[in-house]
């Protein structure tokens, strides 16, 4: 992708990533799988053979990967992880704040009990301690201290 200060030239190029990208998984073969290699390889997900052979070992790095950026890990390279891998960052994550419930209020506390952020039980309920613990992170890691899960703490939280 070229580097361009507009960014609705920057989503459409993520657009055709999107789209142009075959659905990989294991025993798929050829030039995407080798492409896929790469990027794991650049991530730090993968040490294996780059030959363009979708094996276990491949499968293991895009697991772990998924697992780095909060997507299924269910091995599969669709248009969520393609973009998550171009982009380094969990993609298409929902703004959450006081209130919000749900599996990504779950991952969230999760992450924060692994920082020593979050101190209370992990139960899917964003309310006061998941606050705290949420602008605990933000402070520590320099972002706007909010107390909302936006686009630039998950990304941050994809780092731990």
């Amino acid at each position: 992708m070229s580097s361009t200060s507009d960014t609705s030239d920057t989503m459409q190029e993520v657009v055709q990533i999107q789209i142009s990208k075959p659905v990989l998984r294991q025993n798929s073969k050829g030039r995407a799988v080798k492409e896929l290699q790469h990027l794991l390889s650049y991530w730090g997900v993968y040490t294996g053979p780059v030959n363009g052979n979708f094996e276990q070992q491949t499968e293991h790095g895009v697991k772990d990967y998924q697992r780095r950026v909060f997507l299924q890990e269910d091995g599969v390279v669709a248009e969520h992880t393609w973009l998550a891998l171009y982009t380094g960052a969990p993609v298409y994550m929902p703004e959450l704040s006081k209130g919000c419930s749900g599996e990504q209020v779950r991952i969230i506390q999760r992450v924060l009990k692994s920082t020593n952020d979050y101190v209370g039980w992990i139960d899917s309920d964003f309310g006061d301690l998941t606050e705290a613990a949420v602008t605990s992170f933000q402070r520590r890691c320099e972002l706007p201290v909010t107390g909302v899960v936006d686009e630039d703490t998950w990304y941050a939280l994809s780092q731990v």
